[in-house]
């Protein structure tokens, strides 16, 4: 049995309410999302397994859930700087159903979008079999188990218990959706159907449709496979229509083509997107159906002219994810992999590389309806191991399952430009490297021939020729650091693409200079686009008397996370960011910062993914009279700088300046104010103003509206400025957040990686004058009420709305 004593302690820090609610039909027809009214324990019991156990005093949950956020981080934790010294262990998970008649006859399957990790499925205390990989999707076969007059007991021992596992934080649970598919004996197989476009003009289109059905009953059927393909407003094509003789438990792919006249094609600026809907009749009735969404447009990727889509050039301005979303640990909500997506985009980012393993299915059909390219990749390492218990353990047996998994899960979504099969193999200097990579690539191509295989390499010593017949095995050669090689690399083997797979945050002019000039080089992937749990220290900048070092050096404890993303795990865009975004697109052309000072004693140190702490303030009191560097990024051909409207300097900002000026100005409170310079005329002024002391508190919603589904949400940003309104940067206030009406809390933050408090608490301190409170619905509507109060702070007050 369970220890009660250790229910009783999870309990104290976990906010997840018990829920229960009606299963939602999914958009396939054939789904239901089965998240809802699970029972959980932290803790091993292989009786769990039985459906006579008793569950009565275990939690009450919905998924996606994640246990290991909810933990508190110890120096302790066996996760430690990897996984952001997050509690981990081993957990169960139990829900019991009954067999509605309307299975009579039915194929019934689970479908589980991930576990992490090393998850074992059981159905009435048989088990199904066990599935390693964290970040793969997986399901099984219900049908012979069920019992249609008793209770059914679907179980799912979850083991993390074995760490080190990862580099980076993994969380810990089912912390993706899972899904109940019922369908008839003959019907379309997982993953059965993939939509290509192998001609695409502006004139016209084809589509080819791929379709695998199986027919599992006990007899010859004759069927008829029907497609058609809807656009966005749902007007029809053509169908096509194909006659199928499917003989007992056989299965066999229909090929099928649609032309589509004038499509709209799908491209970062204008993601249009299409439907496929594809139907199998049997004696003129429909008996299975599936719609899948995808996009009209090609791909091409050459040394002359880069990648290029719809036979436009483009050049990736990447950056890579983990696959966390902050104070909500792994648990992949829709509104959070959406959220992130959006970020990215508003970032100026026009491609994602999904380090380093496939992610969610919501955060791709993000990236497919907001125009985000995306690189889809599979694996950390292969063969070798990086940590003790990492997936070097299942490599043998399941590589090439589960890259074919990636592949057939994702393959529809037009974001998707590349496949990659891995990051920075620690066996890449011997042969049998280049034997696997073969075996990767082949087994990627097998299934999908229309996108590049890729994995990204890098060294750290001078050893970098020999690794040209490893590269010849990939269709783009990925770098990580190495970009500074590409010159040499393309006179030596002019046939190679590259592209820049990872890069420190503070190469980014050189970066992007390089992918400007030449061809062969399609883009860059900074490391990271944004923060992330776990790989501790890494970005982190220092103060004296606090530890030196890198953050593989040592174990740099409170940090528990990595600070070198472009974004925080708030949202919070970083100067670099802006930086970025101006390098490469035009939506801003002047910006301005001010880098933290040193101490009076001592000197600020960075390490190597880390660029100098910088805020957007005017805000320093101690500093007075003393030099403070002003940083102005600008598109414009100089810039001048005012304080108090008195000018301090102007200087250049082109190209030859990398579009950047630093000024350093005496330190006098007041309104610092930046201006671009252009045709001799001040243009787009920036203003910093100093800040009074703290007085009030503001919260705003991204979202006044969300679904009363349990599973929707609103993130809150909750700021602390002066009587007049301006930002007190300084602020670090205890922040407490109240909720009333049909919410929850599911996570506090305020993007401190240093900050050890809990981040599922109605609780949390300000840091640089900011904190974040992410609102959960529930499943009855109404009004959600949300008080965020601070000492000393005027109180303030917000609503959301939840509706059906």
């Amino acid at each position: 049995m369970f220890s009660k004593s250790i229910l009783v302690c999870f309990c104290l820090f976990t906010s997840i309410a018990a829920i229960v609610a009606q299963p939602v039909v999914a958009s396939n027809e054939r789904s239901v999302l089965w998240d809802n009214s699970w029972k959980f324990a932290l803790a091993d019991d292989p009786e769990a397994a039985l459906p006579g156990y008793n569950d009565k005093e275990w939690l009450h949950l919905n998924i996606p859930h994640d246990w290991s956020i909810a933990g508190q981080t110890s120096p302790d934790n066996p996760m430690k700087g990897a996984g952001g010294y997050f509690p981990a262990g081993i957990g169960w998970y139990r829900k019991a159903f009954t067999v509605p008649a309307s299975w009579k006859g039915k194929k019934v399957a689970i479908y589980f979008e991930g576990v992490y990790m090393n998850a074992e499925v059981f159905i009435n205390g048989k088990s199904l079999g066990k599935h390693p990989y964290g970040y793969t999707a997986f399901y099984y076969d219900l049908t012979p188990y069920l019992q249609s007059n008793a209770v059914n007991l679907l179980a799912v021992r979850v083991n993390n218990a074995d760490q080190i596992n990862s580099r980076w934080y993994s969380g810990s649970g089912i912390y993706r959706h899972v899904w109940l598919t019922i369908t008839n004996p003959v019907h379309i197989a997982q993953w059965g159907i993939g939509v290509t476009t192998p001609e695409v003009t502006d004139v016209h289109a084809k589509v080819v449709v791929k379709t695998l059905v199986k027919n599992e009953s006990d007899v010859a059927e004759k069927l008829e496979v029907v497609t058609q393909v809807l656009g966005k407003q749902q007007q029809q094509s053509v169908k096509t229509k194909t006659l199928l003789e499917l003989p007992p438990h056989a299965q066999q792919t229909i090929t099928q083509e649609v032309q589509v006249i004038k499509p709209r094609l799908w491209q970062p600026e204008t993601p249009v997107l299409y439907q496929a809907r594809v139907q199998v009749n049997k004696g003129g009735k429909a008996i299975d159906a599936q719609t899948i969404v995808f996009g009209i447009r090609s791909l091409q990727f050459t040394t002359q002219n880069g990648f290029q889509l719809n036979g436009k050039t483009i050049k990736l301005n990447g950056g890579c994810v983990h696959h966390d979303n902050g104070c909500l640990g792994a648990a992949a909500y829709d509104r959070a992999e959406e959220r992130k997506a959006e970020l990215l985009k508003a970032a100026g980012f026009n491609a994602v590389r999904t380090a380093h393993n496939p992610p969610s299915e919501a955060f791709l059909n993000a990236c497919d309806k907001l125009g985000l390219l995306v690189i889809d990749e599979a694996f950390d390492g292969w063969r070798e191991s990086k940590n003790k218990y990492d997936y070097s353990l299942y490599f043998d047996e399941w590589s090439e399952q589960d890259v074919q998994s990636m592949v057939l899960r994702d393959r529809n979504h037009p974001s998707i430009i590349c496949w990659s099969i891995g990051n920075e193999i620690i066996e890449r200097k011997k042969p049998e490297a280049v034997t696997t990579a073969r075996r990767l690539s082949q087994a990627v191509k097998a299934i999908d021939t229309t996108r590049p295989v890729t994995s990204a390499m890098t060294t750290w010593d001078k050893n970098w020729e020999m690794f040209d017949t490893l590269f010849a095995a990939h269709d783009v050669g990925g770098y990580n650091y190495q970009l500074h090689r590409a010159l040499a690399d393309h006179a030596r083997v002019p046939s190679r693409i590259i592209m820049q797979t990872e890069s420190y945050p503070k190469d980014a002019f050189f970066c992007w200079n390089m992918v400007q000039q030449y061809p062969y080089i399609i883009g860059d992937f900074v490391w990271t686009a944004m923060d992330y749990l776990g790989e501790s220290g890494i970005g982190r900048y220092y103060y004296p008397g606090e530890p030196a070092g890198e953050h593989w050096e040592k174990e740099f404890y409170p940090w528990h996370g990595a600070y070198c993303g472009d974004i925080d795990v708030t949202g919070w865009r970083k100067p670099i960011s802006h930086y970025r975004d101006m390098l490469y697109n035009n939506k801003e052309k002047l910006y301005m910062a001010v880098k933290e000072p040193n101490p009076h004693k001592g000197v600020i140190k960075t390490t190597l993914w880390a660029v100098w702490p910088t805020w957007e303030s005017w805000t320093w009191p101690g500093y007075e009279n003393k030099p403070v560097e002003v940083e102005i990024y600008s598109r414009y051909p100089a810039v001048r700088l005012y304080l108090n409207n008195q000018l301090v300097a102007e200087k250049p900002t082109g190209k030859e300046q990398e579009y950047k000026a630093v000024i350093p100005v005496p330190y006098t409170s007041g309104v610092l104010k930046a201006v671009g310079i252009e045709n001799g005329k001040e243009v787009n002024p920036v203003l910093l103003r100093t800040a009074d002391k703290a007085a009030m508190i503001t919260a705003v919603a991204d979202r006044k509206v969300i679904h009363a589904n349990g599973h929707d949400l609103s993130y809150v940003t909750v700021e602390i400025k002066d009587k007049q309104g301006v930002l007190q940067p300084n602020a670090s206030h205890q922040l407490n957040f109240t909720i009333t009406g049909p919410g929850e809390i599911a996570g506090v933050d305020n993007g401190d990686l240093k900050d050890i408090c809990l981040y599922v608490a109605n609780t949390r301190k300000a840091w640089h004058g900011r904190a974040m409170v992410v609102i959960k619905s529930k499943t009855t509507a109404g009004a959600i009420r949300l008080k965020v109060e601070g000492e000393g702070l005027k109180t303030t007050e917000l609503t959301v709305k939840s509706s059906y």
